[in-house]
Order: structure tokens, then C-alpha cells, then sequence
């Protein structure tokens, strides 16, 4: 979806060099324009950056890519290949899922092996279930993809169109949990095909069941890991980016924006004054607001998602039983989701995503060692601890969670660990991610579609706001377009 801003627009500057900042400088090369990406760090990324620990090269955001087309259409408006700059390695297994009865599944994104892997896990009716689950995500995506997920509302009358009774006919308006339920008795199964809500900050009995489509994307599209680690991919993006004629600028941090009116006409750094006829900016909400010197008028505070501590261990050994992505579930579900989304308490059941990127690249780590990625969804700083509270409680929660992987079969995890980095709520909140969260605004029904944040701010006629809670959170990498592109 695009749309024509007035007066010149000649040469743009797009503020941040992440995912989305980079897929706008592509499409914007594109289309003719000029373009400067003005990034306050060193390298290109944003949230999926890189920290090189002692030999270990650890991706510091996102593990997961789906979609890899979309990031193909940003290569290809300057005329460039995504498979000829970054080499992506398909999973098999998508993801490993464990239970808490010692229970195990493979998801596979080929329908038959998964077909097959169901039917060894569930027995042959759940199998015919999971195949029509499959068949209606498949519709749901078809109808979704152009006319929702690729596109823009200002208006809630823009989602008046043909797709929308489609979308209705297929239950997208109803729950995502009473939807997969259709399909699968096995609680288990339904978890696999629900959880991915959390990415959209919202319980699955609370959910739009729009959102399997995200289910989709991981379980029907399948999932790839680049060679070299996720940060592979933005630095490809950059690297076609200079290529096609754009001045990136690193460590460079936007301190304001001069303007005229209603035209912003230049964007000022800590060391430079760049004149623009355009900006992008792509930072979360709280700094693109302070940057503009404006927020829209809202009748309802925003809800934020979740948020996530994120351990980055680098070890002596592993665990045969971790497949590249592995998820573990606790024996909580309803509860969990409770504690995370309203009671504003850490997980008393934990589920956790544990990745092993060096499972598929070994190169990630030194020779004979691996990398250990692990997830724990936490409250967001709103409705749980505070970004100080976490400067001593994160340390007992890192304690805690190798204490909980340890009973559920990665004994001496602990002990194994000769390199580590932890993340949480409070390093968010530091890097300027409201309520300290890197999932941004939740998708409850009042902050979806048209009710979400504009990307084109009233009161200035040339900034437009990249839409960042479409923006990678430490989980998944989903690649939009954007409203930039003209």
C-alpha cells in the first residue's frame, strides 16, 4: 500500500538501520529517491544485531525467519536477489515441541511428514484434524495477506472490502483458540498452533483468530535460518543498500528534527545537520514521538505486549535433544498467559523457547562449542517490575531459569556455561522500546488494523512513522513493506 506525500521527496532520510529501516531505504532507492539511513549504532540491525563474545557470534534479536519472499521484494526494487547475498538454510524440524509428560513432537512444514509426525504423536483423527487446520490456515492467509497483513488503514473504512466478508466466512473475527479447537482435541497440538499469539502480545483465548495466520508462516511456510546467523540478513540489506547508492551513516544518533511548518527540513544529529525533503522514522513509538514533538490523541492508553528475558549462553557441550528450535512447554497454559498479560507476574510454570543456531552453523561458536539462545516471555514494565527492579531481580531469574532447564533434561547447563550475555525488560527499556518491551503495542482488537498508530502523523505532512510493532520482536523476523516506497 503507498502513499503520495505533498511537495518534494527527493531525498529521504530514514532514522535507524534495522530491518525496517533498511526495507525502506530499498524500496525508496527503488523508486528514485535519494536516500541517507542515519543509525546510532556501529553496525546495521537495530534489534537484530550481532555481539561477538570471546568467539561466539551471538545474534542479539530475532531467531526466527519466515517469510523470506517478503525480504526479496526489498532486494529486488534495486534490482538485487535475497538468495544471492545471504544463503538461507531451511529447518527441519521448524521447531521441536516438548511437554511437560515427557511427550515430544517435530513440527515439520511438509504436510505429509507432519501429517505422518501427528498421527505417531495423537493418533490418525488428530492426523485428518491437522490437515484441515493446515487447509484453513492456508485460506486464511490467501485472504489476508494483500488486503490485511500488507496493508495500511487510516480509516476504519478501509476494511470494507469483498476480503473482509471472506475473512469473516473463515471465523478470523471469532477466538484463536475456540478456532483451532475445530481441528484438534489434543491440548497439546493446540498449543503449537496457538502460541505464536504471544508474538501479537495476546492470549490465544483472547486472540483474534486473524492471528493463526502467524501460525502459518511457521508451520505451513516454513522456517529458515541464514548462514553466519540472522544478523546475516540486515547486513546483506545494507550491503545492497550502499550498493544501489545510499549514504549510510553508523553511530550517528538523531537528536532532533528541524521543520517548517509542517515540513520536516532537516535531521540533526550529534555531529551533523543532514537537510531532508522527507524522513522515515523507524524507532519505537516513544522516540519517534519525541523526535516529531508530537503524539497522536489516543481515548484508551496503548497495552503493550509482553516482554521477554532473553539469556545468550555460549557453552562447552549441548544436548542432543534440542533441535535448532526447541519450545518447553510447562504443565500452565490459561495461567501462564494470565500471569504475563494481567496479574503482571513471572511465569510460576515456565514455557520457554531455547534456540541452538549453532545446531545448523557450527561457525558461531568456537570449535567444539555451542550457542544457547534462551527465551522466557516475562511481564511487560506496565504491569509487572519496574526496569529498575530488574537491575537484582534479573540475576535470580537467570539462576531460576537454568535451574528449571536443568530439571527438564539439560543437566549441568549451568555448569557448562563459559560465556554469557542477559537481556531484560530493563535493557529494553534502555534502548527505548516502551514499557520495556521489544513486542510493542498489543493486538487486542482496539489497537488493530485502523485503531493501531498511524504511520503518517497528523500536523506534519512529510514524516512518516514506520509502523515498528511490525517490527521484529526477539523471536521472529516478519518483513512488511511499507507506506515509504513513494
Amino acid at each position: 500500500m503507498t502513499r503520495t506525500l505533498p511537495g518534494p521527496t527527493d531525498h529521504v532520510v530514514v532514522v535507524g538501520a534495522g530491518l525496517a529501516g533498511l526495507s525502506a531505504a530499498l524500496h525508496l532507492l527503488g523508486a528514485g529517491r535519494q536516500v541517507t539511513v542515519v543509525e546510532r549504532e556501529k553496525l546495521p540491525g537495530g534489534r537484530a544485531g550481532r555481539l561477538d563474545l570471546a568467539g561466539y557470534r551471538i545474534d542479539t534479536g530475532p531467531t526466527v525467519l519466515t517469510m523470506p519472499d517478503l525480504a526479496d521484494e526489498a532486494f529486488a526494487a534495486v534490482g538485487q536477489n535475497l538468495n544471492d547475498r545471504v544463503e538461507l538454510i531451511p529447518l527441519h524440524p521448524a521447531y521441536r515441541a516438548c511437554f511437560a509428560d515427557g511427550s515430544s513432537l517435530d513440527v515439520h512444514t511438509g504436510a505429509d511428514a507432519m501429517a505422518a509426525e501427528v498421527e505417531r504423536f495423537a493418533g490418525a483423527a488428530e492426523a485428518a484434524g491437522y490437515r484441515r487446520l493446515r487447509e484453513w490456515l492456508q485460506r486464511l492467509y490467501r485472504v489476508q495477506m494483500r488486503r490485511f497483513i500488507d496493508a495500511n488503514f487510516d480509516s476504519p473504512l478501509g476494511l470494507l472490502t469483498p476480503d473482509l466478508a471472506r475473512l469473516a466466512a473463515l471465523g478470523g473475527f471469532g477466538r484463536l483458540d475456540p478456532q483451532i479447537s475445530r481441528f484438534l482435541r489434543d491440548e497439546r497440538l493446540r498449543r503449537v498452533f496457538s502460541f505464536q499469539a504471544l508474538y501479537a502480545g495476546v492470549p490465544p483465548a483472547r486472540a483474534l483468530a486473524a492471528y493463526a495466520v502467524i501460525s502459518y508462516m511457521d508451520t505451513v511456510a516454513g522456517v529458515y535460518f541464514p548462514r553466519g546467523g540472522m544478523h546475516a540478513l540486515p547486513r546483506a540489506m545494507a550491503d545492497a543498500a550502499a550498493a544501489a547508492g545510499a549514504e549510510l551513516q553508523f553511530g550517528q544518533r538523531v537528536t532532533h528534527l528541524e521543520r517548517s511548518g509542517e515540513r520536516i527540513t532537516a535531521v540533526v544529529t550529534d555531529s551533523a545537520r543532514i537537510p531532508c525533503d522527507a524522513v522515515v522514522l523507524t524507532p519505537d513509538l516513544p522516540v519517534a514521538y519525541r523526535l516529531l514533538g508530537r503524539r497522536p490523541r489516543r481515548p484508551l492508553r496503548l497495552r503493550h505486549s509482553p516482554s521477554a528475558v532473553v539469556l545468550h549462553a555460549g557453552t562447552d557441550r549441548t544436548w542432543p535433544q534440542l533441535a535448532h528450535h526447541t519450545i518447553l512447554f510447562g504443565t500452565a497454559w490459561h495461567s501462564t498467559f494470565d500471569e504475563l498479560t494481567r496479574a503482571g507476574r513471572l511465569m510460576s510454570d515456565p514455557s520457554l523457547l531455547v534456540t541452538r543456531p549453532t545446531a545448523t552453523d557450527p561457525r558461531l561458536a568456537p570449535p567444539g562449542h555451542h550457542l544457547h539462545y534462551i527465551l522466557a516471555p516475562c511481564p511487560n514494565t506496565d504491569i509487572g517490575p519496574d526496569a529498575a527492579a530488574w537491575s537484582e531481580l534479573g540475576p535470580r531469574y537467570r539462576d531460576m531459569l537454568l535451574g528449571e532447564l536443568e530439571q527438564r533434561g539439560l543437566a549441568g547447563l549451568g555448569a557448562a556455561i563459559e560465556q554469557e550475555c542477559l537481556v531484560t525488560p530493563a535493557d529494553w527499556h534502555a534502548q527505548g522500546h516502551a514499557a520495556g518491551t521489544p513486542f510493542s503495542a498489543a493486538h487486542t482488537f482496539t489497537q488493530t488494523g485502523p485503531f493501531r498508530a498511524r504511520n503518517l502523523v497528523r500536523g506534519t505532512q512529510n514524516a512518516n512513522r514506520w509502523k515498528t510493532d511490525r517490527d521484529p520482536p526477539p523471536g521472529c523476523i516478519r518483513l512488511p513493506v511499507t507506506d515509504a516506497r513513494t
